[in-house]
Parts: structure tokens; C-alpha cells; sequence
């Protein structure tokens, strides 16, 4: 093995009014923390489909983290309760492809939690770095359908997500 220490790559998808304001209240805090979360802004955790995250996996993150306003504060009403039920169902389906649970985690944080989003950011950091890279696209066979599966993926669950009148 290399010399060189292992820095994951973690995507952060962050709700706009609670936790990317959290991360902005840390950073002009100057509070420190891990640099390795890449952020993505999204309206409401309630929003990030579970398709977003694995796709964030299959383009070689390291891990992810979704992080929302508190359950009963959020600006949408009840859509962090949506991001929890979707967060189950995606951590039975990562067990079943062999993703560990603390390469993806769920964090609450408002916009005065600065400290709590930065502990919680070098806390998936620390975790991802004790499980290694995830070298996920490395284990699959390259035979050219890769993205076509990842793509089937969101469309199979748009279908599953559809409401007939």
C-alpha cells in the first residue's frame, strides 16, 4: 500500500435553508473542519432522490452525506420525513450491494448549527477514511453498460414513484 494517506471525496447534498446555512455560518465562523465534502446546494432534503446518491458512488465518491433541517422545522412541512423514509430504503439497498451504512449518513443541522454540520462533516470523513475507498466502479466489469444501468435505475424508479389519478 502507498505511503500517501487516503482523502475520500464526500458529496454533500445540503437543504437551502437550514444546513447550507449552517456550512456558510461555518465557514465565516471560520469553524474548521474536513475539506473534503463537496457540496450541492438542494431545496429541501426531501428532495435528494436516492438515484442522486448513487450515482454520486458510481462517479467515485467515497461517500455522502444528505443533511436537512431538524424533523418539525422543515420549510416544506413535512419533507425531512420524506428524506428519513428514503433514507431507510436506500441504506437496505446499499447493504445489498455491499456499501457500508457510514458512507452515507442523514445529518440534522439549522442555520445557527454551524459547529454541529462541521463535527458531523469531520465525523463522515473520519468514517469513510477508517473504511478506505470505496472503489466501487473498479469492482463492476467494464462492458460498456454501465451508464445505461445507471440510467435505468432513475427510470425505474420514476416509474415506481408515479401516482395514478
Amino acid at each position: 500500500m502507498s505511503d500517501q494517506k487516503f482523502e475520500p471525496k464526500i458529496v454533500g447534498f445540503l437543504c437551502n435553508w437550514c444546513s447550507y446555512r449552517a456550512a456558510d455560518l461555518a465557514g465565516s465562523a471560520r469553524i474548521m473542519h474536513a475539506p473534503n465534502v463537496r457540496i450541492i446546494r438542494v431545496m429541501c432534503s426531501g428532495r435528494v432522490d436516492p438515484s442522486f446518491v448513487l450515482k454520486a458512488l458510481s462517479m467515485g465518491a467515497d461517500g455522502v452525506m444528505i443533511a436537512g433541517c431538524h424533523p418539525g422545522e422543515c420549510h416544506y412541512l413535512e419533507q425531512n420525513y420524506k428524506a428519513m423514509r428514503r433514507f431507510g430504503m436506500l441504506q437496505h439497498t446499499l447493504r445489498g450491494l455491499g456499501v457500508e451504512d457510514k458512507r452515507v449518513q442523514l445529518v440534522w443541522a439549522s442555520a445557527a448549527e454551524g459547529q454541529r454540520l462541521a463535527d458531523a462533516i469531520d465525523q463522515l470523513v473520519a468514517d469513510v477514511r477508517e473504511l478506505g475507498p470505496l472503489q466501487w466502479a473498479g469492482n463492476w466489469e467494464e462492458n460498456g453498460e454501465r451508464l445505461q444501468a445507471l440510467e435505468d435505475i432513475v427510470k425505474e424508479h420514476e416509474e415506481a414513484m408515479e401516482v395514478t389519478a
